[in-house]
């Protein structure tokens, strides 16, 4: 995995009435430093969020719960000992996960399956309207090994 790269299974507690998913606990270490802020966003099946980074020190942390989304993450980072590494997460209503991506890694998700997919983030820095931190590729960049087509193996 890409260092700074995590990921956290969550516990689904299900009975007849449906069920219930902690998403955010401060006694879990993968939340480090703490959230500033969430929110969360809606995407159309195919629709390709990427690729952008943050280069003020933000850590995001992705949760989808409902839905299905493939999470990509690629470390360009000078002097990372896993610079040019690539990792991959299905997560969703059926793999309920949350993802800590470094803010400084390139990181951006595609909706798959046939419904609409909710993203729920908790970034570490709170969102700044006159000045984002934000540098985005298109999805479709050279700049970046990754086509979000290909279909994830295993």
């Amino acid at each position: 995995m890409i260092e700074g790269v995590t990921a956290r299974d969550l516990q689904v507690n299900a009975d007849e009435r449906g069920h219930l998913v902690e998403i955010f606990r401060e006694d879990w270490e993968l939340y480090d430093p703490d959230p500033a802020m969430s929110y969360y966003s809606m995407s159309y099946p195919g629709v390709v969020r990427a690729w952008h980074r943050h280069e003020r020190g933000q850590i995001d942390h992705f949760v989808c719960p409902t839905g299905r989304i493939k999470v990509a993450i690629y470390d360009d980072r000078e002097p990372s000992p896993t610079q040019g590494e690539l990792d991959t997460f299905v997560i969703g209503e059926h793999n309920q996960r949350v993802v800590r991506i470094p803010g400084d890694c390139w990181h951006g998700f595609k909706t798959i399956g046939d419904e609409p997919a909710l993203l729920i983030n908790f970034p570490t820095n709170l969102y700044d309207y006159d000045d984002p931190d934000e540098e985005r590729l298109p999805p479709d960049t050279d700049e970046i090994p990754y086509d979000w087509d290909e279909t994830l193996q295993g």
